[in-house]
């Protein structure tokens, strides 16, 4: 008689389907402003729109080697060029068409480096990092964009606060990586951050269980994570030049961020806002990679339509930037990215793989 085969749980499939839903509920969302895009086309050069393809291949690959050129270099991991273009265009996908914020892609880069031998905390390191040098690359542009402006006259006095509110943010950012970097870069003091995260994880799932469950995960897998993390600061903190590569594709990133922006002002000829998309783009950087789409295109357009006077015209040609490359870039990034997210999921066979 055939032995019966044990039933394995479809998390696979379950996490594909809630992929596919989250994804309807962001086109769903979105909906008024892919209309309005699709009016908005009417005006625009689509020639020049068209720049935006290979613009924002290049831009997935430039995020992708911002991970890949360190763990190259560093860890002698083997990256065939069409991964490195797949993996870059998931982890799009995952970051802008599920709005699951920093959790969501973390986990999902955690899960397809996995294979290649890199474990959670490395993984993490190298996210927190990417967040980090796009940051300072975005404090500084945005440093430059306001010389210009100032040279050129452009700001408006009753908008020299949000400058400074630019500025500041960043700054905030900046307080908190290097917290980041201070707790990380001793091993008591990881330790120490690993017990309270431990504590807090095993409070919670007590509360939700009613007390049936003490902790999601064991003390010493929890240690074990930070540990890695801590491990990978000390590594780079001795061998600095191992970020060099990785720093300079996090710049090109930055600047291809920037460019989806300045491509759909060109189309719409109004390519002189550059300087005004540099500081807006600062601004929004701050809430990309923690909130999905919505609070970064809203606080850029913001940004931008104080510093081009705060017109109806001023609001209305940086709302409808904003809109545009917002709707443009998520049309291309589901359309790209759904099939190797799928098929990552799924498996090379296209069956699901429950191991």
């Amino acid at each position: 008689m055939a032995k019966k085969k044990g039933f394995k749980f479809p998390w696979r499939a379950i996490i594909m389907l809630a992929t596919f839903a989250l994804v309807g509920y962001v086109v769903y969302q979105n909906w008024d402003g892919f209309i309005e895009t699709f009016e908005n086309l009417n005006h625009a050069n689509i020639f020049v729109i068209l720049l935006l393809i290979p613009e924002q291949l290049f831009m997935y690959y430039a995020c992708g080697q911002i991970f890949f050129s360190y763990l190259e270099s560093k860890y002698h991991k083997v990256f065939k060029k069409k991964d490195k273009l797949k993996i870059s265009t998931e982890m799009n996908f995952v970051n802008r068409a599920v709005p699951a914020g920093a959790v969501g892609g973390l986990a999902y880069l955690t899960y397809r480096l996995k294979p290649y031998g890199v474990n959670a905390g490395q993984a993490s390191f190298l996210y927190i990092f990417r967040f980090a040098v796009t940051t300072v690359v975005n404090y500084v542009q945005a440093l430059i964009a306001i010389l210009i402006l100032y040279a050129l006259g452009s700001v408006p006095e009753e908008a020299t606060w949000i400058i400074w509110v630019s500025l500041l943010m960043n700054m905030g950012v900046f307080v908190i990586l290097g917290l980041i970097i201070y707790v990380a870069s001793s091993k008591k003091r990881i330790e120490w951050f690993a017990m309270i995260v431990g504590r807090i994880i095993a409070f919670i799932t007590r509360s939700v269980t009613f007390g049936h469950k003490r902790s999601l995960f064991r003390k010493e897998k929890i240690q074990d994570y930070f540990l890695s993390i801590h491990d990978c600061v000390v590594i780079v903190k001795k061998d600095k030049k191992s970020m060099i590569k990785p720093t300079i594709w996090g710049f090109v990133y930055s600047l291809c961020e920037i460019g989806v922006y300045w491509i759909v002002a060109c189309a719409l000829g109004r390519p002189e806002i550059l300087p005004v998309i540099m500081v807006g783009e600062a601004i929004g950087s701050v809430f990309d990679g923690i909130v999905p789409y919505g609070p970064y295109e809203l606080g850029m357009a913001g940004v931008m339509g104080i510093l081009l006077g705060g017109t109806e015209e001023a609001v209305a040609i940086s709302l409808i930037v904003t809109v545009m490359a917002r709707a443009l870039s998520l049309m291309f990034t589901i359309a790209t990215g759904v099939g190797p997210y799928q098929q990552a999921i799924r498996g090379k066979d296209g069956k699901f793989n429950t191991d």
